[in-house]
């Protein structure tokens, strides 16, 4: 059996372009100056790549994480469902984060006053799951960096 390659470079340019999409559409009522948005945007960052390198290397990531070995349920080991279960720890990550930089959930961050906050962390959430589908429609207009093909 061959082994595939692992997807890197695609993972690097898209979590940038999606972690700055969390970072300034998702939080782009909060007050961010500074070494604090650059904090926060590194982060949004980083959560974002480690997503999208799960998500676009899940077989490859069951076996270094020995997924199989953790003792969940068959269907949780499902290549899609298991995409879905990142998908929905990264939009909880989201409104968690907004929720500490509003001052708490108690205070309007879970349940936020914005039904945009919802439909944009849905959006990147989504955008991460589906990534193995459309990646290699993108893959001919990326730059060679992201991994664009010739």
């Amino acid at each position: 059996m061959a082994e595939e390659a692992l997807i890197i470079f695609p993972v690097v340019g898209l979590g940038i372009i999606l972690g700055l999409y969390e970072l300034i559409l998702i939080h782009r009522d909060e007050s961010f100056r500074g070494s604090h948005w650059l904090g926060h945007g590194l982060h949004s960052i980083i959560i974002m790549m480690v997503c999208l390198f799960i998500v676009l290397n899940t077989e490859t990531f069951f076996d270094l994480a020995g997924v199989m070995n953790w003792g969940l349920p068959l269907w949780m080991t499902n290549l899609w469902v298991f995409r879905v279960l990142v998908g929905l720890v990264l939009n909880i990550k989201m409104h968690a984060m907004s929720a500490v930089i509003k001052g708490g959930a108690f205070k309007g961050g879970l349940s936020g006053s914005m039904a945009e906050h919802w439909t944009h962390t849905i959006l990147v959430s989504t955008l991460v799951v589906t990534s193995p589908l459309y990646l290699p429609v993108l893959q001919p207009f990326l730059p060679d960096w992201m991994g664009g093909l010739k």
